[in-house]
Formats: structure tokens, sequence, C-alpha cells
């Protein structure tokens, strides 16, 4: 099985008038690859996954593979629901779509006991066994954490489970995860930690900045890989401030408002319950922003 590592990007889902700008996804994905991220990750928490109806969450996981194909960039597409039988027909969409692997977030709102989310994801994961399938830990978001009890077992009782997405915030969750399964895929979920979760063994990352920066994310990424550690704590040191200011709101209120600061969309648009950012933190962003060279399109 050919699983995904790296550097991985949670693709916002651009709005144009109420409506998914499906020619402008396209151009944000082409960017990523033109920028060496390893992966594109379609509607996650980032992409607005909760607010888009079935078919633009569908159509961004098509649009993905298309722009993707023949290139080595590879999709790793979000098919998470509060139901398991919609987060079924969503995997199985993705994989006859021809995505390289999949992620799910743990079911939010219901919160299910560790039981519920092993049967979950049994569920999920079985739908579509030949398919590379990452758990995706954000307690924050769910109000449920998966807890490393339930990880393991659902490492070893399933064959195509070969990683977690932790956005716990806990550097030491990566630690123990790893002390008991060295083969766990862990991929950072939180932009901040990203270098030290990378060099405590982490495969990879699924970054919101990487939507503004891909060739700073991607080179952090690469030269831990390639042992050249200084330089990428001082990339991680220096994306401190933008990483910082991104979750001044909620994800993905502050990285949409600072791409279109940037000039990479066109409309600032959100699905409510999410409106713009406050004048406050707009001007916050704007003015951190002033300290990046931000490629354009």
């Amino acid at each position: 099985m050919d699983i995904v590592t790296g550097a991985t990007t949670a693709l916002i889902t651009p709005f144009k008038n109420g409506v998914l700008d499906q020619e402008r996804y396209a151009k944000l994905i082409q960017r990523q690859i033109d920028n060496n991220i390893d992966a594109v990750c379609p509607v996650g928490t980032t992409g607005e996954s909760a607010t888009l109806t079935h078919d633009e969450h569908k159509r961004c996981i098509d649009i993905a593979v298309e722009v993707c194909k023949g290139t080595k960039v590879k999709v790793l597409a979000g098919a998470g629901s509060n139901a398991t039988a919609e987060a079924i027909e969503i995997a199985k969409h993705a994989q006859s779509a021809g995505v390289d692997a999949i992620f799910s977030v743990s079911p939010y709102y219901n919160k299910p006991s560790q039981e519920g989310l092993y049967q979950h994801y049994k569920a999920i994961a079985e739908a579509v066994i030949e398919l590379p399938f990452m758990l995706y830990n954000v307690p924050g978001r769910t109000g449920v954490d998966i807890n490393v009890e339930t990880t393991i077992r659902l490492f070893d009782d399933v064959k195509n489970i070969y990683g977690v997405k932790e956005a716990t915030g806990s550097l030491e969750r990566t630690v123990e995860l790893h002390s008991l399964r060295p083969d766990l895929a862990i991929f950072s979920g939180d932009d901040a930690i990203d270098y030290p979760i990378l060099t405590n063994g982490g495969a990879g990352v699924t970054s919101v900045t990487a939507n503004l920066m891909p060739d700073l994310k991607s080179d952090l990424v690469h030269k831990v890989f390639n042992e050249k550690f200084a330089e990428a704590k001082k990339i991680n040191s220096d994306l401190y401030p933008l990483n910082s200011v991104m979750f001044c709101e909620s994800n993905p209120i502050p990285i949409k408002a600072a791409m279109y600061i940037a000039g990479l969309l066109d409309t600032l648009e959100y699905r409510l319950p999410l409106v713009a950012p406050s004048d406050m933190n707009f001007k916050r962003i704007e003015k951190v922003l002033e300290n990046y060279t931000i490629k354009g399109l």
C-alpha cells in the first residue's frame, strides 16, 4: 500500500457569489503543485466541509484528482461526517474518483464513546479497504478525543489504517503513540509545532498556512527529512507569527482573509455560520503579512 506522507496542505474552498468557485479552486491546487507540496487535502476542516453540500464535497475531490493527475502530487481527501453512513458514501466516491488516500475527522456533535469511535472508523476504512486511510483527531473542533488506546487498536486491527493527523497540540501524544507503534504515521495538524513533531518521528504535516506559503512549508518538511535540522527549525521559527495569527479566529476565517489580502482570492466569502474576521483581526492579519513574500498564482 503506497501511503501518503510529507508536506500536505489543508485546502481552503473558494466561493464566488455563494457557490463553489471551481476555476479558482483548480488554480489554487496548481499553485500547490508548482511549489513542491507532496499532497493536497481537499474538504477537511479548512475546506469548510461541514457546510458544503454532498455534491460540492464530491466535486472538490474530483477537481483535486483532475488537477493532480500526471503529477507527483497526491490527493489525501477528506471523508468525514458525524454519520458513519455518510462518511462511507463520501469515502467510496473518493475511491472511485481516484484519490491516493483518505483522512476522516472524528464524528462531531454526537460525542461517541471510544467503542463508538472504533466501530465508526472500522466501518469507513473497511468500506474502502484497498485505500490508505488516516484518522483525523481534532478534539477542539469535534468535542471528542480519539485516545491512544483506540488509535492503536484501529492501527492494529484494520489493515489500511496507517496513520493519524494529530491536531491536539500535544507533543506528548506524538511521543506516546510512537513509543507504542513506531510504524504509525503521525501528521502534525498544528502549524506552530510542525518542526518538533517531525523531529520526534512525525511522517508529515497537514498545514493551514501552506495555503499561503506552500514553498516554505514543503521546504521545512523536506529539510527535516534530509536532516537539515537547523535550517528547518529556522523556517518554523520564521513562520511562527503567521502560524499564530492564522488562528486568531476559527479556522478557516483568518487563512481565507490572508489569501484575499495577498490576492490569491478574488472575493472573501464564507459559508454561514462563518463570517469575515473582525476589523481588528483583519488589520492584525494585514500587519503580519507585511513580513512575508507570498508567491502569486
